[in-house]
């Protein structure tokens, strides 16, 4: 006979009552799991570093590289699920426990419209995201817009100095004008767009920073390396795009007042809206300066200027698959800079050193969209009219630019792949008036450019963008210009970015080092014995984004990797007692280096940080020299607190590293800082900015310059030369 045993057979009864006893506690308070898929709602990808708490509770967990989140300790009844996730719409779900089914729920996210608005980018002309685009690209949205004009409201320098890689440097000590180099390459080899047009290349690029105002445009998008396949030669170091702010419906009505301890003046408006099929844009400006010099320097750092801008656009829409828009772009501006007590009109013999500048600048844009059954047809034409006339004692300079962009393309868009194909022809010409012994430097050149491009989704990880153009040059030759980007998205948090491609830069004579001369004895261009530069080069990235402290800090870090390799650089030379030519030296540049940029966000405080690393030679034979005016190192850093609609306070250090100079010199280190404070209502606004707050200048470093000061040799100017200044004003949103 068997015997049945049973477990309750060997509980005595008391024991069973301790035993329920102690359990009541815990199956009165129950504790369930959680298990969750979190994932973009558009692309169904996984978000990683998604927070998930339960509110009310210390319980939460934060989602894996798969977008997995697992939470336990949950007791019974209704709980609130709270999900976060950075780029993304926060979402509140109730849920009563215990769950009937045990399944992994799966969770959608929406992707942040207000966002995403400002990296919808145009430059590559593709209907992609940022996130999605395998060429690496740089946006400034509105809002840094908004608060770097505050700081320069007349001019995009400030905007871009203080980005990585960039840097904003000053070619003349008295006219204060100014170019802009990226990642260690001389000015002339970035091109700089307005909306796609080629409106600052050659004659035209002078005085170009100083007078492109920040206020009209709704973002500035930078891609740095070779980028040449769809806008053509000049976009070597890389381009730097423009975009203009177009009419809505809710009209847009602003005004703003600067004015600067150093005697400058702003006052600028803009007005958009949409009326229909019928829109309008309108930007106007007058800036000036009076003529500024710190304590016990000799010349102007700020020269005396009044500008007058003018960009009107008129915007149709005849019926749904149609876009047109018509601009102007207008600039009057009479600068002078020079000996200080000259302009302040001294009668001393000794001062008499000055450099007049009177320019005009009318560019026109047509652009007409339409979309077709499959795609979508582009047409684009401007003109562009650019006057100077340069003044110094005993010699002037009086030239006039005249140049033409004609482009027409077809692009076609699917969920997979993108396709752009097109053809342009580009026309510059320069013509001056012969005040000199010195040969006419007139020249024309023309361009017929074919480019193709393609984008295309290999997989959901893995995205590849294709590009080949063929530049045609009257009298140089044809150049072809090859490029590709690789874009892997290995999570929602972590991609990287690899592309390269080839450049060229047709010769012209307008460059940083004759623009700091005045182009005096500039011999024209040999177009016989000269050639294009050519390039190649290549960047590699790797960004990473997540949450930390439970969603509390938001953390996203950017290192980018760069190389650039430049044959035959146009340099002048000295052919004979105070004549110069450029010509083609037989030797190269290698520029290469690093970017790091990090974020952090928590609550209303926002800081960056960031840091260049560039290491810019010139290698002719056996001979290595380090190219002038390239810090080795830069540093920059921002914090910033913000509550939406009521204060923005920010303050920010900038570190530049010694520099070789093109005498042999070396020029010292120094630090920028600054803090600025705007109080904000419903439809207006005050700020006040400190710029330059420890007084770091040039001149408290050394001379600026060799010679008499009645005939002034100037040297490279490498630190800024105004020192601390003060500004402020208001901003109206009527």
């Amino acid at each position: 006979m068997t015997n049945k045993i049973t477990i309750t057979s060997y509980i005595k009864p008391a024991s069973i009552i301790a035993v329920v006893f102690l359990l009541l506690p815990f199956t009165g308070r129950a504790q369930n799991n959680y298990i969750a898929a979190i994932k973009d709602a558009k692309t169904k990808e996984p978000i990683a570093g998604t927070v998930v708490n339960i509110a009310g509770t210390a319980i939460g967990n934060s989602a894996d590289a798969d977008g997995l989140v697992v939470l336990t300790g949950i007791t019974n009844g209704q709980q609130v699920i709270h999900y976060k996730a950075l780029g993304y719409q926060e979402r509140n779900d109730t849920i009563v426990f215990p769950l009937t089914v045990a399944d992994t729920a799966r969770i959608y996210l929406e992707a942040n419209e207000e966002e995403m608005e400002d990296v919808v980018v145009s430059s590559t002309r593709s209907s992609r995201t940022i996130q999605d685009i395998p060429t690496r690209i740089e946006s400034i949205g509105g809002e840094e817009l908004n608060e770097k004009s505050n700081m320069k409201p007349g001019d995009i320098r400030m905007v871009l100095s203080e980005s990585t890689g960039i840097q904003t440097l000053q070619t003349s000590a008295t006219s204060g004008n100014s170019g802009i180099r990226i990642q260690g390459l001389d000015g002339r080899y970035s091109q700089i767009l307005k909306d796609g047009f080629p409106l600052y290349a050659g004659f035209s690029g002078g005085l170009g920073l100083m007078q492109t105002p920040p206020l009209d445009l709704k973002r500035v998008e930078i891609i740095k390396g070779a980028s040449s396949t769809l806008y053509g030669g000049g976009a070597i170091a890389g381009l730097i795009n423009l975009i203009s702010k177009v009419p809505t419906k809710e009209r847009e009505l602003n005004f703003m007042i600067n004015g600067t301890s150093a005697g400058g003046l702003d006052v600028n408006g803009f007005y958009g809206k949409r009326y229909g099929k019928v829109g309008l844009t309108m930007y106007a400006a007058y800036n000036a300066n009076a003529a500024y010099a710190p304590a016990n320097t000799e010349f102007t750092a700020i020269p005396e200027f009044s500008r007058y801008t003018f960009n009107p656009k008129l915007f149709l829409y005849p019926d749904a698959k149609t876009d047109i828009s018509i601009g102007v772009n207008t600039s009057f501006e009479q600068r002078t800079g020079g000996d200080i007590e000259y302009i302040k009109k001294s009668t001393s013999a000794l001062h008499t050193y000055y450099e007049d500048n009177n320019s005009q600048r009318i560019s026109s844009q047509l652009d007409i969209k339409r979309r077709l059954n499959k795609g979508e047809l582009n047409i684009k034409n401007s003109v562009s009219y650019f006057d100077r006339l340069i003044n110094t004692p005993g010699y002037t300079f009086d030239g006039l630019q005249t140049s033409t962009f004609s482009e027409l393309s077809y692009a076609t868009h699917t969920e997979r792949t993108e396709w752009i194909i097109g053809g342009n022809y580009f026309t510059d010409a320069f013509k001056e008036q012969q005040l000199s012994g010195i040969p006419f430097r007139n020249y024309t050149l023309v361009t017929y450019g074919v480019f193709i491009q393609n984008t295309w989704n290999i997989s959901k990880k893995l995205f590849i963008e294709t590009g080949l153009r063929g530049d045609y040059v009257v009298n140089y030759g044809f150049a072809p210009l090859p490029r590709v980007s690789l874009l892997y998205k290995a999570s929602s948090a972590i991609s990287s970015r690899l592309g390269g491609g080839l450049g060229y830069k047709a010769p012209t004579i307008f460059t940083e080092e004759s623009e700091r001369i005045s182009y005096r004895n500039v011999l024209p261009i040999n177009a016989d014995s000269s050639k294009l530069e050519k390039s190649y080069g290549g960047n590699w990235d790797v960004n990473y984004k997540t949450t930390l402290a439970d969603g509390r800090i938001r953390f996203s870090i950017n290192q980018l990797f760069f190389y650039t390799h430049l044959s035959d650089p146009l340099m002048l030379t000295t052919v004979a007692t105070n004549l110069y030519r450029f010509e083609n030296a037989p030797a190269h540049i290698d520029a290469k280096g690093a970017e790091t940029n990090v974020k952090f966000g928590y609550k209303n405080f926002k800081l960056f940080l960031g840091y260049t690393y560039t290491h810019s030679h010139m290698h002719t034979g056996s001979i290595v020299q380090e190219t002038p005016l390239t810090p080795r190192h830069h540093t920059n850093s921002v914090l910033m607190y913000e509550v939406e609609g009521k204060i923005k306070i920010g303050l920010e250090g900038y570190y530049y590293s010694s520099q070789k100079l093109s005498d042999g010199t070396t020029g010292r280190d120094y630090w920028l800082c600054g803090f600025m404070a705007e109080k904000l209502w419903k439809k207006w606004s005050v700020y006040i900015n400190f710029e330059n707050m420890l007084d770091s200048r040039q001149t408290r470093y050394g001379s600026i310059y060799t010679g008499s000061i009645t005939n002034p040799m100037f040297r490279d100017i490498y630190a800024p030369l105004d020192g601390f200044i003060v500004n402020g004003g208001i901003k109206l949103k009527l």
